[in-house]
């Protein structure tokens, strides 16, 4: 029989050696010069960061509370000041076509000169204006052309009137408009004259009175285009004027933008519009709102320049962090306003979106976030393809646009991407988006944990210095540092490794320094961080204490003395989130005559996971194999975890189930006041599992409020050692002998411990001691063989249908 001692208590918890902080207070440390833990990561980030080419944008892989967003924005913030200022984008307008307005580009900090010079003009615009066409050479001009027209026509008719006259025809004026009447002396002659006349003399005045009519009919028809030619030397009069009134203004600014290009075909073109609508501006110079941008009116806010980016106070690419990546707020929109009862918009309504202001440097975004929001990651992918920014609408986008839309002109895109998301959601975008792999190149993996090395607890001890100093908090002495470093281990449930999760240590860092600051110290010390641990648990274990006066007040029946067949103390393990706790369960074994089936009743109600019917499994594998090699396996036995009302799922109750069904088979009671973790493979072996300290803390808990004995403990897997950190009073009663925890390694040695029956080793010819644990199985074993056997000859049973892997009742 294998004599496993209990551990050592120097096995139970990992003490931070002092002697590797060398200093007194946390403040004496040097900052961290590296992204702690991560050089995988950060060598993936400078990949991606650095490399400019189409496609290589990155997606950070971490869990939530890892400091994975503050250390790539140090390393983005590195990368971007090294890096000029991306250029400034304005809208104009498009005096061809307003519903598609222009983009102009300029270097940094001109954008806003050029906002301001236009606004500058604007104002300039309506007084020159007013200057211009209320002056006296224009009236002059526009007065001269005027009477030239009007001497024409008036020439004209006169012409006309006078050969009439000759031949005895009046031109008279009517109400009507002009006629021809024949002569009496000087006066149209009247119609009882008329009459009078003789019939060769009336012919004779109603065909000249005919032909002067046609005369009279060409010329009029001339008038409407003396009229045109008019208003046209009018107008081109109002240019010239225009013209000599603005064109300096225009000129200024382009001496004041001279090299780019852009901006001066711009000023050319607001000169031609200035100078093409000039009379039109002096029309409606007293509208400030400038609504007829939309409609058939001018206005001069036609001439606003709408700055969409504005780079001037930056020296350095920008980072954009856009916590809520809306549609709109990823690829910017169009407002509208409310004008005269309807909705009206233009260019200068135009907003930039998140992509627009991180161009030409860096965007972070939640993978999460942006997934939820409806169009947005198609929208994303779709503009990282194209290469450019493009602002729809979502109806114009969906195809269902009714009312004419502003299509502003796109914007090239220049820009590297950051996701940030859990690893599954980066695997499952990697399966099913064809998209994400060609626009997401490059994956930075950030550790959850890292070594535990001499190396990692002083750059820790760093970290640790680095976060007090960016919170403002007190300094942490030399064994509050050291006491944070071991619960850092504990949080990554490893002795050997120590926790990257930022949010966890910073918020006990900060509880710690409340606690210090309570008691009026300067400084914090251990004490505090134990105080601040006590208080977390304190504020969550609400549900741990329900479950412990449960089994106090035997609602829930575990018991913890004695001993009993086919009963064992399991452990399992509740995960609130933020904290996490385990208590005993209990798990019965029966056995019977059958078929070879193990049946897992948690797995026939439907509650049992995938995981742990596998777990199950094995058992059957495991007792045909050892037990049943040369005859049939003809045993039915039942598992269950007793007065578990929910689901069940994972494997580290394998070694528990095993145990109870050899006890069942044995006849061997199993000591109650041992209870038992571990996952088993098909040879007997145990495996490690998860929540370690967590189950061998709730069990004790157990025992301690019953009362400790010395007897109880709790057997785990030897591959879970380097695991354990455990509480203070574990470690402690385990050191004064009142609890005891063994570390075994098959399954041999913890039915020995649970038992007090040695297993049995088989000697060279195969058999195995008598009285022992694996003869009192084979013996019961091949009494069920033979009563099967027995039974053979009354025709074959059917076997019972079983469900299918899947949990399916098919």
């Amino acid at each position: 029989m294998n004599d496993l001692k209990p551990l050592d208590t120097q096995a139970l918890y990992r003490h931070c050696d002092s002697a590797l902080l060398d200093f007194e207070t946390s403040d004496q440390l040097p900052p961290l010069d590296e992204v702690f833990g991560q050089a995988r990561a950060v060598e993936a980030l400078r990949f991606a960061i650095d490399i400019a080419r189409p496609g290589y944008n990155l997606f950070v892989l971490g869990e939530p509370g890892s400091s994975r967003h503050d250390d790539v924005r140090e390393l983005l913030q590195a990368k971007a000041a090294s890096l000029a200022a991306p250029v400034d984008c304005c809208y104009v307008n498009n005096f061809a076509d307003a519903q598609t307005p222009r983009i102009l580009t300029l270097p940094a900090g001109r954008g806003a000169d050029l906002r301001r010079d236009m606004q500058r003009l604007i104002e300039e615009l309506e007084p020159a204006i007013s200057a211009a066409f209320d002056s006296e050479d224009f009236r002059t001009h526009a007065e001269a052309i005027q009477n030239e027209f009007k001497e024409r026509e008036t020439g004209a008719l006169n012409q006309l009137g006078d050969e009439s006259r000759q031949q005895g025809i009046a031109l008279v004026r009517t109400p009507q408009g002009f006629a021809f009447a024949p002569l009496a002396g000087e006066e149209p002659m009247a119609p009882d004259v008329f009459a009078a006349l003789a019939d060769e003399e009336k012919q004779r005045l109603g065909h000249l009175i005919g032909e002067f009519g046609e005369r009279l009919q060409k010329l009029l028809h001339q008038f409407p285009r003396w009229r045109r030619e008019m208003q046209g030397r009018l107008k081109q009069l109002g240019r010239d004027t225009m013209s000599l009134a603005i064109g300096h203004l225009i000129d200024e600014l382009k001496e004041r933008y001279a090299g780019l290009e852009n901006v001066l075909i711009f000023l050319d073109e607001v000169l031609a519009d200035i100078v093409e609508y000039g009379e039109s501006l002096r029309e409606q110079r007293g509208d400030s709102e400038g609504f007829e941008l939309t409609g058939d009116g001018i206005s001069v806010q036609r001439y606003q320049v709408n700055l969409l980016v504005d780079n001037g106070g930056s020296n350095s690419a920008p980072i954009v962090v856009e916590d809520n990546p809306t549609y709109p707020n990823l690829l910017g929109r169009v407002d509208h306003m409310a004008h005269m009862g309807t909705l009206v918009t233009n260019f200068t309504l135009i907003k930039a979106g998140a992509l627009h202001r991180a161009n030409g440097g860096f965007l972070m975004l939640d993978a999460d976030k942006i997934l939820r929001q409806p169009f947005a990651w198609e929208a994303l992918k779709r503009t990282l393809k194209a290469g450019e920014i493009r602002i729809e609408s979502l109806e114009r986008n969906l195809g269902f646009a009714s009312a004419l839309p502003l299509v502003p002109a796109p914007v090239a895109l220049s820009c590297k991407v950051v996701l940030f998301g859990e690893p599954l959601l980066y695997y499952l975008l990697k399966e099913y988006d064809p998209e994400f792999s060609e626009l997401f190149r490059v994956a930075a993996d950030f550790e959850t944990d890292v070594e535990r090395s001499d190396d990692s607890t002083r750059r820790f001890a760093r970290r640790i210095g680095d976060l007090c100093r960016r919170d403002g908090l007190r300094p942490f002495q030399r064994d509050a540092v050291a006491r944070v470093i071991e619960q850092s281990a504990r949080f990554a449930g490893d002795a050997e490794r120590l926790t990257t999760n930022t949010r966890h240590i910073a918020g006990l860092l900060h509880e710690a320094d409340h606690c210090a600051g309570r008691a009026g110290r300067a400084v914090v010390g251990a004490e505090d961080v134990e105080e601040a641990l006590a208080a977390q648990t304190r504020r969550h274990d609400r549900m741990r204490d329900h479950y412990q006066q449960a089994i106090l007040k035997n609602t829930l029946l575990i018991t913890s003395s004695g001993g009993h067949v086919g009963q064992i103390n399991g452990l399992a393990v509740i995960d609130l989130g933020d904290f996490r706790f385990a208590h005993p369960v209990r798990i019965t074994a029966t056995v019977r005559v059958g078929e070879g089936d193990v049946i897992d009743i948690e797995r026939e109600t439907e509650m049992g996971g995938p995981i742990h019917s596998k777990g199950v499994m094995i058992l059957s594998s495991f007792l045909a194999t050892r037990y049943s090699s040369q005859v049939p396996l003809s045993l039915s036995a039942s598992l269950v975890f007793e007065q578990s009302y929910g689901p069940v799922e994972g494997d580290s109750a394998s070694l528990a189930e095993l145990c109870a069904l050899l006890s069942a088979l044995s006849g061997a009671p199993i000591d109650q006041s041992l209870a038992i973790t571990g996952s088993v493979n098909q040879f007997g072996l145990v495996q490690a599992i998860g929540g370690v300290n967590e189950k061998i803390e709730g069990f004790f808990d157990i025992c301690r409020l019953r009362g400790l004995t010395g007897r109880q403990g709790v057997l785990i897997p030897d591959a879970n050692l380097k695991h354990l950190m455990l509480r203070k009073d574990v470690v402690a009663a385990c050191a004064e002998g009142k609890f005891r925890i063994h570390a075994v390694a098959s399954v041999e040695q913890a039915i020995e411990l649970l038992t007090g029956i040695p297993a049995g080793e088989p000697d060279d010819e195969g058999a195995v001691p008598e009285g022992s644990i694996n003869y009192l199985v084979a013996t019961r074993m091949m009494e069920m063989s033979q009563v099967r056997q027995s039974f053979a000859g009354g025709g074959k049973r059917k076997r019972r249908p079983r469900k299918e892997a899947d949990g399916s009742n098919d």
